[in-house]
């Protein structure tokens, strides 16, 4: 789901705005388990996941 949201900020030109939008619509619409699980898997290598979903997990996990 978290690389579905980031395709859809991927037409944004800018990689940072997309992160940011990424990161900005999972702590809104994201449950603090699913916000947490996801940070989880970052945390251990984030397989899967693909930009900007990563970069905008990784601002998430920052603001954790």
């Amino acid at each position: 789901m978290a690389n579905d949201i980031g395709a859809f900020f991927a037409s944004e030109p800018d990689m940072e705005t997309a992160a940011r939008g990424v990161a900005a619509h999972l702590r809104r619409s994201w449950e603090p388990r699913m916000r947490r699980e996801i940070v989880e898997h970052y945390a251990a290598g984030g397989a899967g996941l693909r930009e900007p979903a990563r970069a905008g997990v990784a601002l998430l996990a920052q603001n954790s």
